[in-house]
């Protein structure tokens, strides 16, 4: 039975995917296939490449993460994501999907037909910028002479593709529906990062029918989606999280298995 785990965009309450992935190997459960948008198509990039939990996490650890944030010129977005991407070349021998040792799909959102696509074949680190390209804050990145960006705007938790290829789907949500006090509506930019997350989370519940089991760490909600630096309490919510859901999980694989799903 294929194991199928989606992870969702959600900027540095991403780094919960680490945890959450590292819990889930300590109890013997291995994902085989990955999808992933924004934060969780790095994340998923990475353990994909055959990468464990812990060297993700000592990867980010070590990694200059402010760095990420490299100005650009600001024409169509305040900073470009040359970091990550140099970040992804270091790391990752193969700059293709393919040469991947699990399969991976990303989502990007396409500015030019307003659709999101998933992504599982051709060229690796492109889609992965473009997929964490937060609109406003990050230049959108340009494929094929088609315009991406944050795959979390449209596709959040991609599953169209992941249906296909796994049996079994287990689904991590880092971008909780919690609602927020008015007092922290006090600068432009909290407002504009309320709404794109209202946006994210709208397009994120739809597939939540899709999981056989939903992780949600809703302990990383307080947690600003460029709080890089709160990288260890951030993994650790992830982990303790899924540590708490393990019985369940275990429970419905082998459920599924009974059920034929083999």
């Amino acid at each position: 039975m294929k194991i199928g785990i989606s992870l969702s965009g959600g900027g540095a309450r991403g780094i919960a995917h680490i945890g959450v992935l590292k819990a889930l190997e300590e109890n013997g459960i291995y994902p085989d296939v990955i999808s992933g948008a924004s934060a969780g198509a790095i994340i998923g990039t990475f353990y994909a490449s055959g990468m464990t939990p812990d060297q993700i996490f000592q990867l980010v650890r070590k990694s200059s993460l402010l760095r990420l944030f490299t100005v650009g010129i600001p024409n169509r977005g305040i900073s470009k994501l040359t970091y990550l991407r140099s970040l992804l070349e270091k790391n990752i021998a193969s700059d293709t999907f393919e040469g991947l040792p699990k399969p991976l799909i990303v989502s990007i959102s396409n500015l030019n037909t307003g659709q999101t696509e998933e992504i599982d074949k051709g060229l690796l680190y492109d889609v992965i910028v473009a997929s964490a390209s937060i609109p406003l804050v990050f230049q959108p990145v340009e494929i094929g002479g088609q315009v991406f960006v944050d795959g979390g705007l449209l596709n959040n938790m991609p599953m169209n593709r992941l249906r296909k290829k796994a049996d079994f789907i287990i689904g991590v949500n880092v971008m909780p529906d919690i609602q927020i006090d008015s007092g922290s509506f006090e600068s432009t930019f909290a407002v504009a990062t309320r709404s794109f997350q209202l946006s994210v989370i709208a397009n994120t519940r739809p597939n939540f029918k899709y999981c056989d089991v939903l992780i949600e760490p809703e302990k990383v909600h307080p947690f600003h989606v460029f709080q890089l630096s709160k990288y260890r309490e951030i993994c650790e919510i992830g982990y303790e999280k899924t540590l708490s859901l393990i019985p369940e999980i275990k429970e419905k694989i082998e459920a599924s298995k009974v059920q034929g799903h083999v």
